[in-house]
């Protein structure tokens, strides 16, 4: 969850600069005008970013945190795959805002059910025989722990005097 956490404060950027690239090229003078074209933009954004470090194995977050994903076999995704990873994992996020939008939920009952929901969602990782995401059991995928690589040990300088 901490690598999740990360991964969040580093998509602010990606979010920033798509949606410059956006308001830019569309003209849009006002936050509110063309939003749910700039969701959709930002939707595919997303999805162009995940599918191309996940089929390379991490993220930068997930890096910092030597965290991998890699198939059911451990080899890499395919650009399919992590795509299809990137779909099924917005179930942590699309149930409780449908919820909250069909029952015109004001802003911190919304909150409450999003937190709620993401709390039980991680929990239920508990009950799977190999304690994966329901996402990753769907996509086909696994975290594994991907240790850095070692770095080359420096050679002591000869001190022996003669």
């Amino acid at each position: 969850m901490a690598c999740w956490l990360y991964e969040g404060m580093l998509m602010f950027g990606v979010v920033f600069i798509a949606g410059y690239l956006f308001s830019t090229l569309t003209q849009t003078r006002h936050a509110l005008d063309n939003r749910h074209a700039q969701q959709a933009f930002l939707f595919v954004v997303f999805g162009i970013y995940f599918a191309w470090f996940w089929a390379k194995g991490q993220t930068l977050a997930m890096k910092t945190w030597h965290i991998r994903v890699v198939d059911r076999t451990g080899h890499p995704l395919t650009q399919a795959r992590a795509l299809l990873r990137y779909l099924v994992a917005w179930l942590w996020l699309l149930p409780p805002l449908a919820v909250s939008g069909l029952a015109g939920l004001p802003g911190g009952e919304m909150t409450v059910l999003l937190c709620g929901w993401i709390v039980i969602w991680a929990l239920l990782s508990r009950f799977h025989p190999q304690r994966q995401f329901l996402h990753d059991a769907i996509a086909g995928t696994r975290l594994i722990h991907a240790a850095p690589a070692d770095s080359v040990p420096l050679k002591k300088p000869n001190t022996a005097h003669r």
